[in-house]
C-alpha cells in the first residue's frame, strides 16, 4: 500500500471507512464479520481506519478498536466527536464540555490512550469554530489525540480553524458525482499542509455497481433519504452507468477501481476511505492502488460524469442546511 501524509503520519492512501460495519446502509453484519472485515484490510495492507462515535452510536468504536488492538502501532487511527446518538437521534453539538466528554467515551471503547486524528464530525453552527477547535488543542497537549481534522466545512471555515490549530485533515464527500471540493476546499488544504479525505469516494455504491437497484435498499438504508437515489434523478443518473462501464473496461478495471484511482490522481494530498462489509469488495478497492489511470482515459469519465450531468442534490435539504460546504451554482 502506498502511503501519503496526513499531519506528521504517513497512512495508506486508500483507507477503511468504518461506518458500514456498524451503521446507516441497511443491517449491519454480525461483529465477527465486521472483525473479519477489519482483519483482513490490515492483511491487505490498509493501516487508515475511520470510525466515530456516531456509527452505530457507539458500537463500530467498541467493534473496531479492540478488533484492532494486537496492531495498535501500526495503525493510524482515526474518530469523530461532534455529531453522535443521544437518546436514540442523531445530534450536532459542538461545545467544548461536549468534545471532551465525547473523547473520554471514545477513548474506553476504542481501548486505546490515544487517537491518530480526530475529526470535528461537523461544525455546530450554534458554537465558533475557534471554540471547538480550541478545546481540541487542549486534547493534542494532553497527547489524548495527535492531530485535528474537521469534516463537511468550508475553505473559510477551515482558515478560522487553522489559525487556532494546524488542522492536519478535512474529511469531506468527493467522488466524480460529487465535486464540490473542487470549487475551494482541495486548494485550501494544500496550501496550509492539510490532507485532503475523500468519504463515499465510490459514490455510496453507484459508481461501485452499475447494477445498484436502489428499490431494495432496506427500510434503514440511509440512501433511501438522497435524491440522487429517488425518481425523478434516479432514472437519469441511472443512463451514465453502461458508459461508466465501457470506461472502466478500456481502463483495464473494475468500475470502482477507476472511481478511486480517479479520486486518488486528482492530488497527491488526497486519501480514499471507501467502505464495505464484502471481503471481495475490500480486495478490489485495495487493488485500485495499482491502477493509473491515462489522460484519455480520465477526461473521458470527467466529462461523462461531473456536477452537471449528475442529476440532483446529494443530501435532501434538512441535511444539506447542517453543513458547510461550498455549492455550485445549481444547488443553491
Amino acid at each position: 500500500m502506498k502511503t501519503r501524509k496526513i499531519g506528521q503520519c504517513d497512512a495508506g492512501e486508500i483507507g477503511l471507512g468504518c461506518m458500514n460495519l456498524s451503521h446507516a446502509y441497511g443491517e449491519p453484519p454480525t461483529p465477527e464479520a465486521g472483525i473479519r472485515v477489519l482483519h483482513k484490510a490490515f492483511d491487505l495492507g490498509v493501516t487508515h481506519f475511520d470510525s466515530a462515535a456516531l456509527y452505530g452510536f457507539g458500537r463500530n468504536e467498541a467493534l473496531v478498536g479492540p478488533a484492532l488492538k494486537p496492531f495498535r502501532d501500526s495503525i493510524f487511527l482515526v474518530s469523530k466527536c461532534g455529531m453522535q446518538g443521544v437518546d436514540g437521534k442523531r445530534v450536532i453539538d459542538g461545545r467544548p464540555e461536549t468534545l471532551r466528554a465525547t473523547l473520554e467515551m471514545s477513548l474506553r471503547r476504542l481501548d486505546t490512550d490515544y487517537i491518530d486524528l480526530y475529526y470535528l464530525h461537523r461544525w455546530d453552527k450554534q458554537v465558533p469554530i475557534e471554540a471547538s477547535v480550541g478545546e481540541m488543542a487542549q486534547m493534542v497537549e494532553e497527547g489524548k489525540i495527535r492531530a485535528i481534522g474537521l469534516s463537511e466545512i468550508s475553505a473559510t471555515t477551515l482558515r478560522k480553524a487553522h489559525a487556532v490549530h494546524p488542522i492536519a485533515a478535512v474529511q469531506s464527500e468527493y467522488s466524480l458525482w460529487s465535486r464540490n471540493a473542487e470549487i475551494a476546499m482541495i486548494d485550501a488544504c494544500a496550501e496550509i499542509g492539510s490532507a485532503f479525505v475523500a468519504f463515499s469516494p465510490l459514490a455510496r455504491g453507484y459508481l461501485a455497481d452499475t447494477a445498484l437497484d436502489p428499490t431494495a435498499f432496506s427500510a434503514k438504508d440511509i440512501r433511501r433519504t438522497m435524491p440522487r437515489f429517488q425518481s425523478p434523478h434516479l432514472s437519469a443518473n441511472a443512463k451514465l452507468s453502461p458508459e461508466f462501464q465501457r470506461i472502466a473496461n478500456a481502463a483495464g478495471c473494475t468500475p470502482g477501481q477507476l472511481a478511486l484511482a480517479w479520486v486518488l490522481q486528482k492530488a497527491p494530498h488526497i486519501h480514499v476511505i471507501p467502505g464495505t462489509t464484502s471481503l471481495a469488495h475490500l480486495e478490489e478497492n485495495v487493488a485500485a492502488s495499482t491502477v493509473t489511470l491515462s489522460p484519455e482515459i480520465i477526461a473521458r469519465v470527467e466529462q461523462l460524469i461531473n456536477q452537471n450531468t449528475i442529476s440532483g442534490p446529494r443530501y435532501p435539504a434538512s441535511v444539506q442546511a447542517e453543513i458547510d460546504t461550498e455549492q455550485f451554482p445549481n444547488e443553491v
